[in-house]
Protein backbone atom coordinates (compact mmCIF):
# COMPACT_ATOMS: atom_id res chain seq x y z
CA UNK A 1 0.00 0.00 0.00
CA UNK A 2 1.17 3.49 -1.30
CA UNK A 3 0.34 6.64 1.38
CA UNK A 4 1.09 10.06 1.10
CA UNK A 5 1.13 11.84 4.54
CA UNK A 6 -2.29 13.35 5.08
CA UNK A 7 -4.71 14.54 8.21
CA UNK A 8 -8.22 13.01 8.47
CA UNK A 9 -9.73 16.25 7.59
CA UNK A 10 -7.77 15.98 3.80
CA UNK A 11 -8.99 12.28 3.56
CA UNK A 12 -12.70 13.31 3.68
CA UNK A 13 -11.73 15.57 0.01
CA UNK A 14 -9.90 12.77 -1.84
CA UNK A 15 -12.72 10.40 -4.51
CA UNK A 16 -12.31 7.23 -3.88
CA UNK A 17 -11.78 5.54 -7.38
CA UNK A 18 -12.60 1.22 -7.82
CA UNK A 19 -9.06 0.21 -9.68
CA UNK A 20 -10.32 -2.81 -10.96
CA UNK A 21 -13.28 -0.97 -13.74
CA UNK A 22 -12.47 3.04 -13.10
CA UNK A 23 -15.93 3.35 -11.45
CA UNK A 24 -16.15 6.57 -9.22
CA UNK A 25 -17.67 5.13 -5.99
CA UNK A 26 -17.59 8.97 -4.29
CA UNK A 27 -15.66 11.00 -1.51
CA UNK A 28 -14.66 9.77 1.61
CA UNK A 29 -17.62 10.93 4.25
CA UNK A 30 -15.99 9.64 7.24
CA UNK A 31 -13.30 6.67 8.82
CA UNK A 32 -14.07 3.77 11.34
CA UNK A 33 -11.50 4.13 13.94
CA UNK A 34 -10.87 1.28 16.10
CA UNK A 35 -11.04 2.07 19.86
CA UNK A 36 -8.76 -0.25 21.33
CA UNK A 37 -5.92 0.23 18.80
CA UNK A 38 -6.56 3.50 17.04
CA UNK A 39 -5.76 2.09 13.70
CA UNK A 40 -8.29 2.81 10.74
CA UNK A 41 -10.84 0.11 10.05
CA UNK A 42 -12.44 1.25 7.01
CA UNK A 43 -13.34 4.30 4.79
CA UNK A 44 -17.06 5.29 4.90
CA UNK A 45 -18.77 6.67 1.82
CA UNK A 46 -22.23 7.93 1.25
CA UNK A 47 -24.52 5.35 -0.93
CA UNK A 48 -26.15 6.89 -3.80
CA UNK A 49 -29.40 9.06 -3.26
CA UNK A 50 -32.54 7.47 -3.75
CA UNK A 51 -35.03 8.93 -6.50
CA UNK A 52 -33.52 11.91 -6.64
CA UNK A 53 -32.76 12.34 -3.38
CA UNK A 54 -36.56 12.31 -2.14
CA UNK A 55 -36.51 9.18 -0.40
CA UNK A 56 -32.61 9.41 1.20
CA UNK A 57 -29.49 8.13 0.59
CA UNK A 58 -28.78 4.18 -0.05
CA UNK A 59 -27.04 2.08 2.92
CA UNK A 60 -23.20 3.67 3.70
CA UNK A 61 -20.41 1.87 1.48
CA UNK A 62 -17.49 0.56 3.75
CA UNK A 63 -13.94 0.01 2.05
CA UNK A 64 -12.05 -2.10 4.25
CA UNK A 65 -8.71 -0.30 5.05
CA UNK A 66 -7.05 -3.85 3.84
CA UNK A 67 -8.75 -2.78 0.22
CA UNK A 68 -7.01 0.55 -0.37
CA UNK A 69 -4.27 0.13 -2.70
CA UNK A 70 -2.98 3.96 -3.05
CA UNK A 71 -3.76 6.90 -1.22
CA UNK A 72 -2.56 10.06 -3.66
CA UNK A 73 -2.73 13.54 -3.71
CA UNK A 74 -6.66 13.34 -4.79
CA UNK A 75 -8.12 10.26 -5.36
CA UNK A 76 -8.05 6.85 -3.27
CA UNK A 77 -7.70 4.11 -5.45
CA UNK A 78 -9.40 0.54 -4.19
CA UNK A 79 -9.14 -2.89 -5.56
CA UNK A 80 -12.07 -4.61 -4.33
CA UNK A 81 -14.41 -2.19 -3.81
CA UNK A 82 -18.39 -2.91 -4.07
CA UNK A 83 -19.86 -3.16 -7.85
CA UNK A 84 -22.16 0.31 -7.01
CA UNK A 85 -20.81 3.00 -9.13
CA UNK A 86 -21.34 6.92 -9.42
CA UNK A 87 -21.40 9.41 -12.45
CA UNK A 88 -21.25 12.94 -12.80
Amino acid sequence: MIILNCCITELRCKEVINKANGCRLGPVNDIEVDSCSGKVVSLILLGRPKYFGLFGKREKIRIRWDDIDVIGKDTVLVSKAPCECRRR
